[in-house]
């Protein structure tokens, strides 16, 4: 493990950048970004255009180590260069922005008030590849939908177990257990969670070190004693589909908690915009968000 960037991702002022829309929401954020899906007829063409995007961004002025701490790419954008350096040694020796990687495949069907994570064949030598790439850490993204406590028991405890067979490989593990913002009873959910990850953070070896991305909390400033735990070297929150106004807000309201987002961040940004307009629109929610995270 890279200590200086376990220092920048455990003390930094800032946030983490979310670039790692995989597979399926691939379309999804490139429609965002104003591309039209007739716009490319096969993976290839569209792995290389959400590439060119990537880059766009990363390599913007606007993307700097002043407000970002850290950026989670997909395995495809580990495995691709920026200016001849693999992007997660660009970002690092370019930008000085800490690498991680996306590692799930995706969600289960929903059961229990819950959807687990998708198996994740072949993890080890996706892992093995990522501590050859210089990536610093990893994330998981599974999802709560109703107050369960047997469903989100089941999601906690498979988020630490794959979290555990990370961190062996000297990776920092984002276990990310997030709770659907339009659930019915999402505080009820949070408290039942919040439990889980203690009752978890618990059987840790105590050399083991995890951070945490949770949505923001429906009551302000509930996740803070989990932050005092030595094994969480940060907790960071998702957007979850609010707007970009709506998370910073929410956001600034709980202290020590710091942005990961994703469609929150490239909000507003198109192919269409000149360099100039790109960058002061980034830079303007690069700075919003910024602000929000170190309230």
């Amino acid at each position: 493990m890279n200590t200086k960037q376990l220092e920048k991702i455990r003390t930094g002022k800032g946030f983490i950048a979310a670039l790692d829309q995989s597979g399926g929401s691939t379309p999804k954020a490139l429609l965002q970004y104003g591309i039209q899906e007739n716009s490319y007829s096969n993976e290839d063409e569209m792995y290389a255009l959400v590439h060119e995007m990537r880059t766009r961004i990363i390599k913007s002025s606007a993307f700097d180590s002043r407000y970002i701490l850290g950026a989670i790419l997909f395995e495809n954008t580990m495995d691709r260069s920026i200016d001849g350096q693999l992007t997660a040694d660009y970002l690092w020796n370019v930008k000085g922005i800490v690498p991680f990687l996306k590692v799930d495949k995706g969600l289960a069907d929903l059961a229990n008030g819950v959807q687990l994570l998708k198996p994740i064949s072949g993890l080890n030598d996706l892992l093995k590849r990522a501590v050859e790439r210089n990536i610093f850490g990893t994330k998981m993204r599974s999802v709560i939908k109703e107050a369960n406590p047997s469903g989100i028991k089941q999601v906690v405890e498979q988020q630490f177990a794959i979290g555990k067979q990370i961190a062996e490989l000297g990776l920092v593990p984002i276990i990310e257990p997030e709770v659907d913002i339009h659930s019915a009873d999402k505080e009820t959910s949070e408290k039942i969670l919040k439990d889980e990850i203690f009752t978890h953070l618990s059987t840790l070896d105590k050399d083991v070190r995890v951070m945490l991305k949770l949505s923001i909390p429906t009551v302000d400033n509930f996740y803070n004693d989990l932050m005092d735990d030595p094994h969480v070297v940060r907790i960071v929150a998702l957007s979850g589909g609010y707007t970009q106004a709506e998370a910073n807000e929410k956001l600034a309201r709980n202290h020590g908690l710091i942005a990961s987002f994703s469609r929150a961040l490239s909000e507003g940004l198109t192919a269409g915009q000149t360099d100039d307009e790109f960058n002061a629109m980034l830079s303007r929610s690069i700075q919003d968000i910024y602000e929000a995270s170190i309230k």
